[in-house]
């Protein structure tokens, strides 16, 4: 078990509709990360939904990522990105998720540097794009020195569970430095768990459990791939919420 240092772990919920936002923050979510098509791994949201999130008091990080597929981007890509990036200021917005690689899966530090440095006093967290890095410690402190806040990182594996070993790693390597918060597959039953193994101090899911029906004829017509759709679930949150807080205190 790693050592936990003693202080209320952050529960940061990833959602990409009005509704799925309305249920993170009903849910009990401390810090929202904003996208749009979720089922893409997460892709930059609308202006309009940045402007909506912005109203409701929580912190919120808009997702910068223009397209779907790995993080290599083209100059024309990045310029798309420092204009999101540009949206999530004018919205309102606490900060943005970033990430960029070169074409073996090293952290392309020079576009970090150039969207890190446009986005300016917003706050930054490196997203998954670290768990395609040949050297997580080497790629660690490469966002410690480009000012990351925190790094959203499954320990390399498809889900966190399955990378604990290399999660409680890193987070003793970045010991106040930086937040290594895990991602990518955390449930209530499993969170107090992770959280154990590692000793971080923040946590991503997405508890999208509920489902939505979508409309046979638009699923007929292309509009839609499937009848039903995953949607956030406020009761999931707040489940996870409580796991999370009994971890914290046995004894509540």
């Amino acid at each position: 078990m790693n050592q936990r240092t003693p202080g209320r772990i952050k529960l940061e919920i990833c959602v990409d509709t009005a509704d799925g936002l309305e249920a993170a923050i009903r849910g009990g979510a401390d810090r929202i990360e904003l996208c749009s098509a979720l089922s893409l791994g997460g892709l930059t949201p609308t202006f309009g939904l940045m402007k909506l999130a912005a109203k409701t008091g929580v912190p919120i990080y808009a997702m910068i990522r223009p397209r779907e597929g790995d993080f290599v981007f083209t100059p024309g890509e990045l310029d798309q990105m420092r204009r999101d990036i540009d949206a999530a200021r004018s919205a309102g917005l606490a900060g943005v998720v970033l990430g960029a690689s070169e074409p073996r899966g090293r952290l392309d530090a020079e576009a970090l540097f150039r969207l890190r440095g446009h986005a300016g006093p917003l706050g930054a967290a490196l997203h998954r794009a670290f768990d395609l890095v040949p050297d997580r410690a080497d790629a660690l402190e490469t966002a410690i020195a480009l000012g990351f806040e925190r790094i959203l990182t499954s320990g390399g594996a498809k889900h966190a569970v399955d990378g604990l070993d290399a999660l409680a790693a890193l987070v003793t390597r970045a010991g106040d430095r930086i937040a290594v918060m895990p991602g990518s597959g955390i449930r209530p039953d499993n969170a107090p768990a992770i959280l154990a193994a590692t000793g971080a101090q923040e946590i991503h899911a997405s508890c999208r459990s509920g489902r939505q029906t979508v409309a046979p004829e638009a699923v007929a017509l292309g509009f839609a791939s499937d009848s039903l759709r995953d949607v956030t679930s406020a009761e999931t949150v707040a489940e996870l919420v409580r796991a999370i807080r009994v971890f914290e205190d046995p004894t509540a």
